[in-house]
């Protein structure tokens, strides 16, 4: 199971790209999960459904099933939230996962820009960060570099610089930061 990591400002396409990326990879032959970090609270379930009815009468967790899917959803309660090491070994094995968010951890990423956002870029300020996806290529760059656009490439980016998650989950800590 290897990792990596995306970054990039709000905007800067980051799900756009993982939505072109995804199909490439499982073409290759790859199992693919995602791991999304949300800024804010969020529900997959509606109001008056019964799995919302379960979390509101008090359920630590509720799990639906079906023969299409399944989905867990565990109420923290005014817990820590939980880290990505933690959020990684829950993760059924797979022979990749692509993170998005996550950028105050200390995990390998691939930055995504574009300079329509008028954001400055991340990598010069974070080793972490092993190539860049974006629409003009930096002078003096000195980490692989690719259009954002150019997915096979992207595709080829993620394959090299992806980690193995045990090696990973040896040296991820938080750093300063949001976490997002």
């Amino acid at each position: 199971m290897r990792i990596i990591g995306f970054a990039g400002w709000s905007g800067a396409g980051k799900t756009h790209v993982l939505r072109h990326l995804l199909p490439v990879l499982v073409e290759r032959g790859l199992s693919v999960s995602t791991l999304k970090h949300a800024h804010h609270a969020f529900d997959i379930d509606h109001e008056g459904k019964d799995s919302f009815i379960h979390r509101q009468a008090g359920a630590q967790e509720v799990l639906i099933a079906s023969s299409q899917r399944l989905a867990l959803m565990r109420e923290l309660r005014g817990a820590p939230e939980p880290g990505l090491d933690e959020l990684l070994l829950m993760l059924k094995p797979v022979d990749l996962v692509l993170v998005e968010g996550f950028k105050g951890w200390t995990t390998p990423k691939i930055e995504i820009h574009r300079s329509i956002n008028a954001k400055p870029f991340l990598y010069p300020d974070d080793p972490l960060i092993l190539m860049l996806a974006s629409d003009e290529k930096p002078v003096g760059l000195e980490r692989d570099w690719c259009p954002v656009d150019d997915i096979e490439a992207l595709a080829e980016g993620v394959l090299k610089h992806a980690v193995e998650r045990d090696r990973l989950l040896q040296t991820l800590k938080r750093r300063d930061g949001d976490g997002a």
